[in-house]
């Protein structure tokens, strides 16, 4: 009986989010249609229905639980993504998540502490902050030290795995779309992002990376680590040193406090380009929730729940990559994209080069732009649907991380700029101007094997390309960019229409079985119709995004 509930509860759960997930596909589109719009559209309408889709979204994430609310957070930071509107009302998720009644906290602390809770002297019934997955009491220990407990809300690992489960079911069906999974591993992303999430729920974890985080800037005054108080931790439980400060998006306090808002912004991304380019190990959710300053100036970090590693490898290849891009030299740019992964392989690599050297001449043609990073995550986030590349999950958070603190940086000081700030860390990748002798002799010594192999195997390659014209196996391949692209417009359209059709049948039989005698049997119909919707709907938007793309390459191209 108690596994019948559990499907069902299943069940219910993953139907209820596909409903919003096709209704908010549905809203998109119909929000993009002027005629959609009584006595004819005008911006301050279309402004207006953006705000209340907003809301009503936020609204859902929040009667969805955890698991949505901490996608709303994520959805939050990508201002090159969603309008600033979805951006604001998300924001909100950050900091007025409804809190869990303080008699089941002083039950989970009891619990998880066992016999020291009695270093607890006094604890705040009124939480100073409330999240997704916990909220935040200060308490008064016995050595006198004021603290912090993060307190996990109660059940929530069941309902996490169950929505995470639902995740992986989605990720599924959209495997399945063609138009979707094409160069996409999503069944991969969403078990990568089960096993993200889960471990942000041992706060075991999160002690030890505020610990290691705390370690890398031990030495800088301009930056403040809680330290974490190892005896009153648990999985569930977190016990850190409490730091007051002001909330870095409060200009007006900052200021009351003779606090130059500039230099805070300055500090901060230093900071965030030491965690880049010297630790790779970093903080991935810098929202204004996790960021305040002290009364004497220097920036404290919160929230370790979130961190985001830069490997060995990567770290090495966006050297090179940074090195390319300098001497805008596109070929050997691509070249090491390939050989990082980010490129899918057999693909046409003459479109991707010329939508590189746009991109570089965006990036690197003064003046440069102080929104550059902003500008270059969208145009990425444009490639990468439905198109050859391919970008690491730690990477995803590398762009983030960058985006949203430049936004931050932004709201501290208008004229604030990353690029600018990041030259010194970034001059020694791109130059070399006392290259070490070694260093010298070996990339001599890999050019010359390189050229002398590639002089040795050209008479074979002759040789075998004449063999093959004498026996007529040599063929001539000629790709005619246009005429596939308008090939793949007339089977898209094909598809979209074939899947209206579908629709069309299901909606007409769900209608006759509601008004049958068993009119509860009406959802039958609808199941087999949320995937068809959903690629109905992806057909819309990859016929947008592919006119978009001949549009963008049109400019690049009349350059």
């Amino acid at each position: 009986m108690i596994f019948i509930a559990s499907q069902l509860q299943k069940f219910f759960r993953a139907f209820r989010i596909w409903i919003i997930l096709l209704g908010l596909l549905f809203y998109l589109w119909f929000d993009s249609k002027k005629w959609s719009y009584l006595k004819g559209y005008t911006t301050k309408k279309r402004e207006k229905r953006t705000t209340s889709r907003a809301k009503w979204i936020t609204k859902e994430f929040i009667n969805l639980g955890s698991a949505f609310i901490k996608l709303g957070q994520l959805l939050s930071a990508r201002a090159d993504v969603i309008p600033s509107v979805w951006v604001n009302e998300l924001t909100t998720l950050q900091d007025r998540v409804p809190p869990f009644a303080f008699e089941k906290v002083d039950e989970i602390l009891t619990t998880q502490l066992g016999s020291s809770y009695k270093k607890i002297i006094s604890i705040d019934k009124n939480p100073i902050g409330s999240a997704s997955l916990a909220q935040v009491h200060k308490a008064r220990l016995i050595n006198g030290k004021n603290v912090i407990f993060k307190v996990q809300r109660p059940d929530i690992e069941k309902f996490f795995r169950l929505d995470l489960d639902v995740m992986n079911q989605v990720a599924k069906v959209v495997q399945r779309i063609k138009s979707l999974s094409r160069g996409n591993d999503w069944i991969g992303i969403a078990k990568e992002s089960r096993r993200v999430l889960l471990r942000e729920l041992d706060f075991r974890i999160e002690a030890q990376y505020a610990a290691r985080f705390k370690q890398q800037f031990i030495d800088d005054s301009d930056i403040l680590i809680p330290s974490v108080f190892w005896d009153l931790s648990t999985s569930k439980v977190l016990c850190l040193e409490y730091l007051p400060g002001i909330k870095i998006n409060d200009i007006k306090s900052l200021k009351s406090n003779d606090i130059d808002t500039s230099s805070i912004a300055k500090i901060g991304a230093t900071s965030y380009l030491k965690q880049l380019v010297n630790y790779g190990f970093f903080h991935a959710d810098p929202h204004p929730g996790n960021l305040a300053v002290s009364k004497s100036g220097s920036l404290i970090y919160y929230d370790f729940g979130m961190m985001g590693f830069v490997s060995e490898r990567i770290r090495g290849r966006l050297n090179s990559m940074i090195k390319a891009a300098a001497l805008r030299d596109v070929s050997g740019l691509v070249k090491e994209l390939q050989i990082a992964g980010l490129i899918e392989e057999n693909i046409e690599i003459g479109p991707v080069r010329r939508l590189i050297r746009i991109m570089l001449n965006e990036a690197l043609t003064p003046p440069f732009d102080s929104q550059i990073i902003e500008k270059l995550s969208g145009d990425i986030s444009e490639l990468a649907y439905g198109k050859p590349f391919r970008i690491p999950i730690e990477l995803i958070f590398v762009f983030r991380a960058l985006s949203t603190f430049e936004g931050v940086g932004r709201y501290l000081d208008p004229e604030f700029n990353l690029i600018a700030i990041a030259k010194p860390f970034l001059l020694p990748l791109m130059t070399s101007k006392k290259p070490d002798s070694n260093d010298l002799f070996n990339e001599l010594g890999r050019q010359v094997t390189e050229i002398g192999s590639k002089a040795v195997g050209l008479p074979k390659r002759l040789d075998e390309n004449l063999e093959r014209l004498e026996q007529g196996d040599l063929q001539l391949q000629v790709r005619m960019g246009e005429s596939d692209r308008q090939l793949r417009r007339m089977i898209n359209a094909q598809q979209t229409l074939g899947n209206s059709v579908l629709l069309g049948s299901l909606a007409i039989s769900s209608a006759l079985l509601a008004s049958n005698s068993k009119p509860y049997l009406f959802f039958i119909p609808l199941i087999p119709g949320f995937p068809i919707a959903l690629n109905w709907i992806t057909l819309q938007f990859k016929m947008r995004n592919e006119n978009r793309l001949d549009n963008f390459q049109g400019r690049g191209g009349s350059r």
